[in-house]
């Protein structure tokens, strides 16, 4: 039986609205499931964000992306993309070389260090996930996901 967020929270009044309860609902499930994660990872020395950066660069294959590209796809968004880099940089995670008469422009791609370890990553990944979600049916799953799909259109995602 699900508990309700009011008891969680060992809240004594009822919320103002259910759009209130709602987004606090979301916003307590992400914190735990964030720290879920995060746990998960402590043992490889690397954050759920630098997790998401990895993922993002195997996606990307041989042709790697440039800085924006990753900041652009990374789930939760960072202030700074560029020290975000330069950390998996030095623990030789990712590599990144200037490419063409831009100076700018700055390739980054996953190394053979990062791709061994988001791979090893894959299964536990897929068992957090699987904890979490593996009792919710199929179809509550997808309405969930379309819900929140929603709930994303409205803040212009």
């Amino acid at each position: 039986m699900a508990r309700h967020l009011r008891d969680e929270l060992k809240m004594t009044r009822p919320f103002k609205s259910l759009e209130e309860e709602a987004g606090l609902s979301i916003a307590r499930t992400w914190a735990l499931m964030d720290h879920a994660f995060s746990e998960a990872l402590k043992p490889y020395d690397i954050t759920p964000t630098q997790y998401n950066v990895l993922r993002i660069l195997r996606g990307a294959g041989e042709a790697g992306l440039c800085r924006n590209e990753v900041g652009e796809r990374l789930v939760t968004k960072v202030p700074d993309v560029t020290r975000l880099l330069d950390r998996m940089e030095e623990s030789g995670l990712i590599s990144r070389q200037r490419t063409g008469s831009d100076r700018r422009y700055v390739l980054t791609k996953i190394t053979e260090k990062g791709l061994k370890l988001v791979e090893s990553l894959d299964p536990e990944v897929s068992g957090l996930n699987g904890k979490i979600f593996g009792k919710i049916g199929q179809k509550q799953l997808r309405d969930l996901i379309d819900t929140l799909a929603d709930a994303r259109d409205e803040l212009g995602n």
